[in-house]
């Protein structure tokens, strides 16, 4: 019985060849998600809290569009000492995971390492990119690569055929190949079935995180990571002073939106309130509430908000004058675009 299954699998020398045909593939993911570390840690530590880099911030600027795994970014960003540990975590795994690829030692554990990280990549970060579709395609060839080198184990260049044969204890348990390389104790027939089940998955997901995230498939084409927008909520008067919370949700990573007006309006269009560029450049960080770890906070010329911030923002003039009735709040960002709510005072 078992010589007639052992008839029905794939021979080891194909895994072996598939595996080294691979060996490219495996190089090149391997040092994507290895040199995430060595930029952090060696080349320059983006682990310190406050500073410019701080790969925590970069992390909140997946959070307006993020795909499913939301709640969990926004419970991190929300509490600054998690999220550190969180990042430290996070970092240590893509060296492992990506060292370990690249020699081809546990391959097939560290394959699943790259599906996970890739895909947590995709969710998170699939919709930014300004120029293309960068973080999208980073998490999806990610997810196909880790799956394509689980198929085909480390293959001859690997550490795994070096070290395999000089520990037979191992080498005799059936799950070893699952977590390294070599011959999978299945089925030919089982081995294509999962292939092309897996494929179609992967394929499917691509198509269906394309849409979502960009509108690739059909339907009119999107891009949230070209123009600043700033949603506006919790608006209202507090002792006279206006407050109210601004979150942006979409556009470039790289720098903030750069806010040179706040104005309060009536019906009649009549300004009540007005603060320009230089006002907020001054603005005092006291009356600003932020919520994460990207911070809303005055520049050389205007108020920043970086992609992800949230802050409650309270101006400090009495304007507890004006009648009841219904006004507008305009915001002004330095490329012109506006972003408009009502406020209404009782």
């Amino acid at each position: 019985m078992e010589q007639e299954l052992a008839a029905k699998r794939i021979p080891r020398q194909v895994y072996d060849f598939s595996g080294m045909f691979s060996l490219a593939l495996r190089l090149v993911v391997g040092w994507t998600y290895f040199s995430a570390f060595w930029r952090r840690l060696i080349l320059e530590n983006k682990l310190i809290e406050d500073a410019p880099g701080y790969i925590g911030e970069k992390f909140n600027h997946f959070l307006p569009n993020a795909l499913g795994i939301k709640p969990i970014i926004e419970y991190l960003v929300s509490t600054p000492d998690v999220l550190w540990w969180a990042m430290v975590l996070f970092t240590i795994i893509e060296a492992i995971v990506g060292l370990l690829f690249m020699l081809g030692y546990f391959t097939r554990l560290a394959s699943i390492g790259v599906i996970g990280l890739a895909g947590g990549i995709l969710l998170g970060s699939g919709w930014i990119g300004s120029t293309c579709l960068d973080e999208w395609q980073i998490g999806v060839l990610g997810v196909a690569a880790g799956f394509t080198v689980f198929m085909t184990g480390g293959g001859y260049y690997s550490l795994d055929r070096i070290w395999m044969p000089k520990t037979p204890w191992l080498k005799t348990r059936k799950w070893y190949p699952w977590i390294a390389s070599g011959e999978l104790s299945i089925k030919e027939s089982i081995i294509k079935k999962i292939v092309v089940t897996g494929s179609i998955a992967i394929l499917a997901l691509t198509l269906f995180t394309n849409q979502v995230f960009h509108g690739g498939v059909w339907g009119e084409l999107h891009n949230k990571s070209v123009k600043p927008k700033i949603e506006i909520s919790d608006t209202g008067f507090n002792n006279g002073q206006l407050k109210f919370t601004l979150s942006r949700v979409e556009g470039i990573d790289v720098y903030g939106s750069f806010l040179i007006g706040i104005t309060l309006k009536d019906h009649a269009n009549n300004i009540i309130l007005e603060l320009n560029g230089d006002e907020l450049a001054n603005f005092p960080m006291s009356d600003i509430h932020n919520k994460y770890v990207a911070k809303v906070k005055p520049g050389k010329y205007s108020l920043i908000i970086p992609l992800g911030a949230k802050a409650e923002i309270n101006i400090g003039k009495n304007i507890n004058d004006i009648p009841a009735g219904t006004y507008k709040l305009e915001l002004t960002d330095i490329s012109g675009a506006t972003w408009e709510a009502d406020i209404t005072k009782k």
